[in-house]
């Protein structure tokens, strides 16, 4: 699923908001990928295209420093991700990725510690013609949007059955992380209309110019 307006269309394929989230920075693993929260502006956008919050939601309070804190809750879930696959795979154990142990500095503690402030409280509220649209209770703050974040991460962290299904996208030119959650667990890109079509174009090519050189 894509949404979004202007130069930018954000990405909500992977399977978890948190993992869109990750998908979102400069290392996100998309290739070229850039910097797409460039501003309180595109985050402000990228809440409402991920429904973090409905359409038309006053974000008054939005400033540079919420910037600063979804780019470092960014920051700390591509950590814990990145670290369940390579345990997974053998690459070191949980205690030296420091998955588990308190301390100061701590990704695992920051997460958990924005996962335990309350998030935004939803409401139905009458809308035009009379049917029932989402709306918040209050205007949401920047911790109660960082926890609806944090809090999908831990679920995802302590879930076996979904930690089991995190992958990394094998396309050559791309990294981001997804869920897998095709039949047989054998899925390997993290969108086959992207990453999937540009490996078969190429995977083309390469047999063309193998032809020729026969």
């Amino acid at each position: 699923m894509a949404a979004g307006k202007g130069a930018y269309v954000w990405r909500f394929d992977s399977g978890r908001i948190c993992l869109d989230l990750v998908a979102t920075g400069p290392a996100g693993g998309t290739p070229r990928a850039r910097e797409q929260l460039d501003g309180p502006g595109r985050l402000a956008d990228w809440l409402t295209a991920a429904r973090l919050v409905p359409p038309g939601t006053a974000l008054s309070a939005l400033d540079a420093t919420w910037l600063t804190r979804f780019r470092q809750l960014r920051t700390d879930v591509d950590r814990l991700m990145s670290a369940q696959l390579a345990v997974r795979e053998g690459h070191f154990d949980p205690a030296a990725a420091q998955l588990g142990r308190s301390g100061d500095g701590n990704a695992l503690d920051r997460v958990n510690s924005l996962a335990a402030e309350a998030p935004p409280g939803p409401r139905a509220v009458r809308g035009e013609g009379g049917a029932l649209v989402r709306t918040l209770s209050a205007e949401p703050g920047c911790a109660g949007l960082l926890a609806v974040v944090a809090r999908d991460a831990v679920d995802l962290l302590t879930d076996p059955v979904a930690r089991g299904a995190l992958r990394r996208c094998a396309g050559g030119a791309c990294h981001r992380l997804y869920l897998d959650t095709s039949r047989g667990g054998r899925r390997r890109w993290c969108s086959g209309e992207v990453c999937g079509n540009r490996e078969r174009v190429a995977r083309h090519r390469r047999r063309r110019i193998s032809t020729k050189e026969i």
